[in-house]
């Protein structure tokens, strides 16, 4: 008979796998992935699956940032899924996403999310705050960064705009009108 998974079970698992990450032990954190292991990263535009796709990302980054540091800043478990909140660390010293080593320490936060199935990590979900990596990095310059920024701020400008100009309409027709 298969033991329930608890929350805490689910807990102690991940805390092992971050752990395994954190010493760079690649075998120790396949070991706790199942065979089907499923990877969901924000901003892929296809889920990855299995071992040699998950070593492959660790790799990436631990190839790049050979000094990689893992804080945890919070963890939490319910049913079969442990939500984390961790901040990344190191210092870029191989090729990352196209970008030459520079020699510069990073700090990112990473907001991840996992499901567990029979005690071992079944499916994550990934979302790195890669933009201030690569800033950090100097693959995204700050003019760059900027554009960004004003970007994604576009809607909200011309919705307050809209809203403004249509306040000012209103209170222009009620000054006017008796």
């Amino acid at each position: 008979m298969v033991e329930p998974q608890t929350p805490q079970a689910n807990l102690a698992t991940m805390k092992a796998a971050l752990g395994a990450m954190a010493r760079k032990d690649i075998p120790a954190c396949l070991d706790l992935l199942t065979p089907d292991f499923k990877i969901n990263l924000a901003g892929m535009p296809y889920q990855q699956t299995g071992h040699a796709a998950w070593e492959g990302n660790a790799r990436q980054i631990i190839d790049a940032f050979p000094d990689f540091e893992i804080r945890i800043d919070d963890m939490f478990a319910a049913g079969d899924k442990v939500a984390v909140r961790a901040r990344m660390s190191g210092t870029h010293k191989g090729p990352f996403l196209g970008a030459p080593a520079t020699g510069k320490r990073v700090s990112y936060d990473s907001y991840e999310l996992y499901r567990l199935e029979g005690g071992k990590v079944a499916e994550e979900w990934i979302c790195s705050d890669l933009v201030t990596l690569m800033t950090q990095i100097g693959a995204i310059s700050p003019h760059q960064l900027v554009l960004l920024w004003l970007g994604s701020f576009r809607l909200w400008f011309v919705a307050a705009t809209g809203v403004a100009a249509g306040a000012g309409l209103v209170l222009l027709l009620q000054a006017l009108l008796p």
